[in-house]
């Protein structure tokens, strides 16, 4: 079947210009179209609950897994969340030097917007706070809009699920049905993202004029220079020191998956053949089998940039600015709530509003602000999210003596090329081995 979300792309930057025209050459009416993106937000929002609980308990499952093979699983783990901190923190830093957003000023606007959604909750003591984390019944944060009552539960089950055992599979698996008719609802959804980026960029740019086409410009441009400082700045140091591999060559042997993800925006495409080549090019089948699939899940480094400055951009274009405390809360709260929704169409969005909603929920209207420049990064994100997954298999395999390096140097060297065919028709005799 042919992949009919490839029309969606080219659909989001006709509306993205055209709001931009109507923005331009009629402002008054191009405010008045707010309620379209504020529309098409409120479906993404509508959405959080079921995507966070699903992808929470679904990833606690891969952990147990992951976790049954002791020190490979171990250490696969510690390292991607240690790459998710370091991602998060040159986001951070990052995102506070360019100040993105700044010279909107949408406060006024947005801010009345926002405050029928705070309602009497601006108010509440910390007591309140962690006492309405808790919610009445175990199943009714999926009927409700409380996003921490949600993931607590998720956590809850998660774990609990995890510690039934074997037992627990048939529960996980009708979970992973529920998800995937969540993320097909969620698909859905997404082709009204044309309709509601014409009414969010329309209503901008006809509020903040040519200001808003400079801010806009600003994050696209910052989060693509992000991401290129943590490949050749963090990984690629990393990839170096531990398995004296340059980089730009496994780049070289990779770059018919990073085509394909760049025509697809999603690096789930490419899973099938990075597990083939990273076997090929020496890494042992059982670090493969560990470390790609959960890296998938649980390595998120370009999401983890763009939440990161997505939620600045938003608070500073509607006027109201993250401290440092906030900051480092929210996106906490965003890493643990992406995990296991990689590749997902509209996936970022909903854990983006949803974050904004749990702990400033005057912000979350600045989500149509993002919705019509999210498929202008989202190429940058799932390149980042699948050059950190590569590099991951390779440091985990050297850590645990799992590398073939002669093999390695050989295939990157074109010595052994990849056939695209062999490794399916050799998987039997593997097996037999």
């Amino acid at each position: 079947m042919k992949d009919r979300t490839r029309y969606l792309y080219p659909a989001v930057i006709v509306a993205v210009l055209l709001g931009i025209a109507v923005g331009l050459l009629a402002p008054d009416t191009a405010v008045e179209l707010k309620p379209i993106g504020t529309g098409f937000v409120n479906l993404i929002k509508m959405m959080i609950s079921p995507v966070i609980f699903c992808t929470i308990v679904l990833g606690v499952g891969s952990v147990r897994q992951a976790a049954k093979v002791g020190k490979v699983g171990g250490l696969t783990l510690g390292y991607f969340l240690t790459m998710s901190t370091v991602a998060l923190a040159i986001g951070l830093v990052v995102g506070n030097l360019i100040h993105p957003g700044s010279g909107l000023h949408l406060d006024a606007t947005v801010a009345a917007a926002g405050q029928k959604q705070v309602g009497e909750t601006a108010s509440e003591t910390t007591a309140d706070f962690l006492l309405g984390i808790i919610p009445t019944t175990l199943i009714s944060p999926l009927a409700g809009s409380q996003v921490l009552q949600t993931l607590l539960v998720a956590l809850l089950i998660g774990f609990a699920l995890q510690s039934m055992g074997d037992r627990a599979q048939p529960v996980l698996t009708a979970i992973g049905v529920f998800q995937r008719l969540v993320f097909r609802v969620l698909a859905m959804l997404m082709w009204l993202a044309p309709i509601g980026a014409f009414g969010a960029i329309a209503a901008v740019v006809g509020s903040a004029g040519v200001d808003a086409l400079i801010s806009l410009g600003q994050i696209m441009l910052g989060f693509y220079l992000t991401c290129v400082l943590f490949v050749f700045g963090v990984l690629g140091p990393l990839l170096w020191l531990v398995a004296r591999i340059n980089i730009l060559r496994l780049f070289r042997y990779l770059g018919r998956e990073f085509l394909l993800i760049l025509s697809t925006s999603s690096s789930e495409s490419a899973l099938p053949r990075l597990i083939a080549k990273m076997e090929h090019v020496g890494v042992s089948k059982p670090v493969v089998g560990i470390a790609v699939p959960t890296g998938y899940s649980f390595n998120l480094d370009g999401t983890a940039i763009y939440l990161t400055m997505a939620s600045l951009f938003i608070a500073q274009a509607t006027g109201h600015p993250l401290s440092i405390a906030e900051q480092v809360s929210l996106l906490l709260f965003m890493i643990i709530a992406s995990k296991g929704a990689a590749g997902v169409t509209g996936a970022g969005l909903a854990t983006l509003a949803g974050g904004l909603q749990t702990h400033r929920p005057e912000l979350v209207d600045g989500v149509g602000l993002i919705v019509g420049i999210d498929r202008f990064m989202s190429e940058a994100r799932a390149l980042t999210n699948f050059a950190g997954n590569a590099v991951a298999t390779v440091l985990i395999a050297v850590w645990t003596r799992e590398f073939d390096r002669e093999r390695a140097n050989l295939v990157l060297g074109g010595g052994d090329p990849f056939d695209a065919v062999a490794p399916a028709e050799e998987e039997p005799a593997l097996e037999k081995v």
